[in-house]
């Protein structure tokens, strides 16, 4: 009932909202250059700017630009993409499904209530959709104990867009204590190889400028589209100590859930730069809360976040706030928040300042979790009655 409630919200958007694209056509004019030949990344470039994704990005969105009549045929993109929506349900659904933590009513809210997600995936035809759609896909197979086959879909994944790296900390952590030292690094080679592999044409035509042009970890963000910095000036957003302290932030807040929680779910294992591969199959909520927790964490320490990056984690926050202690209305009531902060155009103080409220709010909740500190009655608290 849900999913189709999803699909008939998709169709009346469809149908009834104008065309909104913001970079579908600067993305058809990047792969227009590869179509005529150009390999070199520093000379793709569309309306928006240079071409500063990955190789798969190329390779997706060159499929779409042949099946679109040459990016001419938005309206069929839409359908592809709201397509992909559903697809992407389903994949969550079987996540969530393993992990028997979120109550079905919760995911009325996910699928159904959210503006700015369906417009995300509907009417702009945005990158991060299908980055995440591998993500999850990913995901699902590591809940699985597919542990190759889900590094290589991530890997494919960060080909399309880098933010997926912001699951790469858990994900390191999730290797060594299921697989051992070893295969953690033989599984390291799988999720480097599609990067090498799809780059090929463009590092034997200009390695250096492929490099520099699709992994600019450095590149600059425009104040007037930042959802989560508005609370300060321009001159401090821009500033490279802001964003170094940022930087420093987000590593140090990982440390401390690594050293003082993380390892807490795994208490058999020993952690160190040697360690042995797990006899058993990791639980699904010891696979899940790492790899979620570490992706708000780099969410809440951005440099900037844009609009269309709330699909980065919208589908994660659900399970993230069920695996707190917190009221139900208190978990509703910050799904209400930080939907009604990202509907805000332009951003204010206001919104920004309490979106900034609601990840501390959950980082600190996430800290006390009974994940961490499990007893009979607080395992009860966090499953569905």
């Amino acid at each position: 009932f849900v999913k189709f409630t999803s699909y008939l919200l998709h169709n009346i958007n469809l149908r009834f909202v104008s065309d909104t694209e913001i970079d579908w056509t600067a993305y058809m004019q990047e792969v227009e250059g590869v179509v005529n030949g150009t390999y070199d990344y520093t000379r793709l470039k569309g309306d928006t700017g240079p071409l500063v994704y990955p190789a798969g990005f190329v390779y997706i969105y060159l499929a779409l630009y042949y099946i679109t009549s040459y990016g001419h045929n938005v309206r069929l993109g839409q359908y592809l993409f709201a397509g992909l929506y559903m697809l992407s349900l389903i994949v969550l659904f079987d996540i969530y499904r393993k992990t028997k933590r979120v109550p079905p009513y919760a995911f009325i809210f996910m699928c159904c209530a959210s503006y700015r997600i369906h417009s995300i995936y509907v009417l702009r035809l945005f990158n991060d959709p299908v980055a995440m759609f591998f993500m999850y896909l990913a995901v699902d197979c590591f809940l699985r104990d597919r542990w190759g086959l889900g590094c290589l879909i991530y890997s494919l994944g960060v080909s399309i867009k880098m933010n997926l790296l912001l699951f790469s900390p858990a994900l390191l952590m999730l290797l060594m204590v299921r697989l051992g030292t070893l295969k953690t690094i033989w599984h390291l080679t799988i999720c480097a190889a599609p990067q090498v592999a799809l780059a090929i044409p463009f590092l034997l035509e200009n390695p250096l400028g492929y490099i520099v042009r699709s992994f600019n970890f450095g590149r600059q963000f425009f104040y007037v589209w930042t959802v989560n910095w508005r609370l300060i000036p321009e001159d401090i957003f821009l500033n490279k100590y802001f964003q170094t302290t940022l930087l420093l932030s987000h590593v140090a807040v990982l440390v401390l859930f690594l050293v003082f929680k993380w390892r807490r779910l795994y208490p058999d294992i020993r952690f160190g730069l040697w360690m042995r591969e797990s006899g058993t199959a990791l639980s699904p909520n010891h696979i899940l809360l790492p790899l979620f927790t570490a992706n708000l964490i780099g969410m809440s320490f951005s440099r900037s976040l844009h609009y269309q990056f709330y699909v980065w984690y919208f589908h994660t926050l659900h399970y993230l706030l069920w695996s707190t202690t917190q009221p139900q209305i208190v978990k509703l009531l910050i799904l209400g928040v930080i939907e009604l902060c990202w509907n805000t155009y332009p951003s204010t103080v206001i919104s920004s300042s309490l979106l900034h409220l609601c990840h501390a709010f959950m980082l600190l909740t996430l800290w006390f979790s009974p994940d961490y500190t499990p007893t009979d009655k607080t395992v009860k608290a966090t499953k569905i009655s």
